[in-house]
């Protein structure tokens, strides 16, 4: 399953791996990607949204789903 989420508050690449690692750690991730010039990231796998959107928002960022 894919899940798209709303991400502000990313300014550069540093950011995106910031992201991804928030990502990469909930359980049932498989991979992330995250591109701030859109504000998105992807998420692949069985993760729960919530615990997505908590993990990124724990990183220091704002997010919702898209």
């Amino acid at each position: 399953m894919t899940l798209e989420l709303s991400v502000t508050g990313m300014s550069c690449g540093n950011c995106e791996a910031s992201v991804v690692e928030a990502l990469e750690g909930v359980d049932g991730v498989e991979s992330a990607t995250a591109d701030h010039e859109a504000d998105r990231a992807t998420v692949e796998g069985d993760a729960d949204a919530l615990d997505a959107i908590v993990a990124v928002e724990d990183a220091g960022y704002e997010a919702d789903t898209a």
